[in-house]
């Protein structure tokens, strides 16, 4: 099967969470900045989790670029990402509503890290398929970006039992890391 019908239905879902989530953001009651005070952690925990989807879709974007074809695996693996990023808008409000208290916060950091894995499962599925595989492989080394976000969403986790700060400030590091596009596979792109 070629790679459209995934690719579309990956990009709907991820339009949809991201809609989700903004549906978060009340509206103030007032005019002057004092009104929105109340909103901040919740503006904040949207824009984080903005960036991590954005991110998302815009490195899966990439790396099926590299795919002529999808099997079962891949779809499959696709769906499990699917499933965590889906549980983004749940935790992105838990936290916001809650001040980026401990669990909240915690709880943030287990999705992140689970949608990082499950994307980690993606892409060695792909690895493996000898189209798509050699290529990939060669795009991503060692990954060591990707190896370097699961130990920060992992600190992450451990850190907002202490310092919410700290985990906030390090699930950020992380999407400030990825934001710009994967450039591993795009110079591989660029060269075919």
């Amino acid at each position: 099967m070629r790679t459209s019908r995934l690719e579309a239905f990956s990009d709907g879902v991820i339009a949809i969470l991201i809609t989700i989530m903004v549906l978060d953001l009340r509206i103030p009651h007032g005019t002057g900045w004092d009104a929105l005070a109340p909103q901040w952690p919740v503006f904040l925990s949207y824009v984080l989790s903005f960036l991590h989807l954005g991110i998302y879709w815009n490195n899966h974007h990439h790396m099926f670029q590299m795919v002529e074809r999808v099997t079962g695996a891949i779809l499959w693996a696709n769906l499990h990402l699917l499933f965590w990023l889906s549980l983004l808008p749940f935790a992105t409000g838990w936290m916001g509503e809650n001040q980026f208290a401990r669990l909240p916060t915690a709880a943030y950091g287990c999705v992140l890290l689970a949608a990082a894995i499950s994307y980690t499962l993606l892409q060695v599925t792909i690895v493996r398929r000898p189209d798509a595989g050699a290529r990939l492989k060669e795009a991503v080394g060692r990954d060591r970006k990707g190896k370097a976000s699961l130990v920060m969403y992992a600190i992450g986790i451990a850190a907002a039992f202490y310092a919410q700060w700290l985990a906030a400030a390090l699930y950020t590091a992380v999407a400030l890391m990825w934001l710009v596009p994967d450039r591993r596979i795009e110079s591989r792109l660029g060269s075919s």
